[in-house]
């Protein structure tokens, strides 16, 4: 269970990752399509029909901020609490609220613009809390974590 949990926080750190292509790939390539002549209005967002390279990558972020990622963050709680790391479920539910928090913002900033900027921060730390929940993992299954070496001619 210990591999489970560290499997899945860095899946989520990953996701962080992914996210972030995604959206970027997205708002680039709605930006090329506008300068190229073509027109953003309530009509073409509504639209089925339109088409421009990159706008796969805001199906990509919603399906994956809405459903992946909160099923990644939940399933790593429940192993938490088999996995029997010190401190693994107080990570674990940081992530979980984490991502909620997350997931809220990214809903209710089409409403509010400004929540964006939260949005888009706290992506960060739901990476570093997914981390340090990798790391910490990794300490219990007694996998080195990359100490510093000691000075030379110590022993």
């Amino acid at each position: 269970m210990k591999s489970v949990y560290r499997v899945l926080a860095y899946l989520i750190a990953l996701e962080v990752v992914i996210q972030a292509a995604a959206i970027a790939f997205a708002v680039a390539g709605l930006g090329t399509w506008i300068q190229q002549g073509g027109v953003l209005d309530a009509a073409s967002m509504e639209s089925e029909t339109t088409e421009f390279t990159g706008v796969a990558g805001f199906m990509i972020h919603g399906l994956n901020g809405q459903i992946i990622v909160p099923l990644l963050a939940l399933a790593l709680l429940i192993v938490s609490f088999f996995a029997r790391i010190p401190g693994g479920v107080l990570w674990a539910g940081i992530v979980l609220v984490t991502v909620v928090v997350q997931a809220l913002l990214g809903i209710f900033s089409h409403g509010a613009p400004v929540l964006g900027l939260v949005h888009g921060a706290l992506a960060l730390a739901l990476f570093a809390v997914a981390a340090i929940a990798a790391r910490r993992s990794e300490a219990a299954l007694g996998a080195p974590v990359h100490a510093p070496a000691p000075p030379a001619g110590v022993a």
